[in-house]
């Protein structure tokens, strides 16, 4: 479908971009601009406003945490300037650090918002598991070198697949308004030394996924059954459950919108080993 177009209140016509960001998470605060440090949104903002001529905010699908990293993640900025969606990209591109990439660009509808037409986000959370630390890993995976038994966590992550309130698995600081999400998938697989925890929701509370891979980790090393990760669940007390697993583990790696937005859609999973 061809984008709308819609007249400003100023001079000139303005078009809606949405774009597909990806990030090693590493050097930075999070997603979101802080006064204290630098930020994702920051550099992607500089990038743009160097090629649109013009200062440019975006808004993003899910501000991720300090640390945090993504393959996939989608902005939508307004802007006056024409030019062609390569030369967004490669334009962007040459003004951003090597650790955040513009992977593609497209002309959206007016109605389109990233964050609030998404309707299902997916994360992945990385964990090497071997008995020495890592060097070239050490931001993009988080390191167990206890053994862990990944059949026994993904037989615990079962009762959290559907609707549910998730308050166990849910930062102290979350924002927002309902613990309530709905998980539409949760599978836990190993590849050599790297197990993954990929998660498939709705939304997601702040930490609920980092907090939900600590809890199954607990199970992994056996130090739980599997059955108490229901217990954790219905406690609906975030003091019940494992310890908040580390922020270089995890990946936002899918945002999904509707098909008439023509947006791609499929997961961009980083494998390891």
């Amino acid at each position: 479908m061809a984008p709308l177009i819609r007249v400003s209140d100023h001079a000139g016509l303005i078009v809606r971009l949405a774009l597909g960001v990806e990030y090693d998470g590493s050097a930075y605060c999070g997603w979101q601009t802080q006064s204290h440090a630098p930020s994702v949104q920051d550099a992607v903002e500089d990038a743009l406003s160097v090629v649109a001529d013009h200062r440019v905010r975006v808004t993003c699908a899910g501000r991720t945490d300090s640390g945090v990293h993504a393959t996939s993640q989608v902005v939508h900025f307004d802007t006056r300037a024409v030019r062609r969606m390569r030369s967004w990209t490669l334009g962007a591109n040459a003004n951003l650090p090597d650790d955040i990439t513009i992977i593609w660009a497209r002309a959206v509808q007016e109605t389109f918002h990233a964050r609030f037409k998404a309707v299902a986000r997916q994360y992945r959370y990385v964990i090497l598991n071997q008995s020495v630390r890592p060097a070239l890993l050490k931001h993009r995976v988080n390191w167990e070198h206890n053994p862990l038994e990944v059949q026994s966590m993904a037989a615990a992550a079962e009762c959290l697949v559907g609707e549910h309130d998730f308050s166990s698995f849910r930062a102290v600081a979350c924002q927002a308004r309902h613990p309530v999400r709905t998980v539409h998938s949760l599978t836990i697989t190993r590849s050599c030394d790297f197990a993954y925890i990929d998660i498939l929701a709705n939304g997601f509370l702040h930490h609920m996924v980092r907090a939900i891979a600590g809890t199954l980790m607990v199970v992994g090393r056996g130090e739980r059954p599997a059955s108490w990760v229901r217990e954790v669940l219905e406690a609906r007390d975030r003091t019940r459950g494992g310890v908040t697993a580390p922020a270089s583990g995890l990946y936002l790696v899918g945002v999904r919108y509707p098909e008439s937005f023509d947006l791609p859609q499929r997961a961009r999973l980083p494998v390891y080993g």
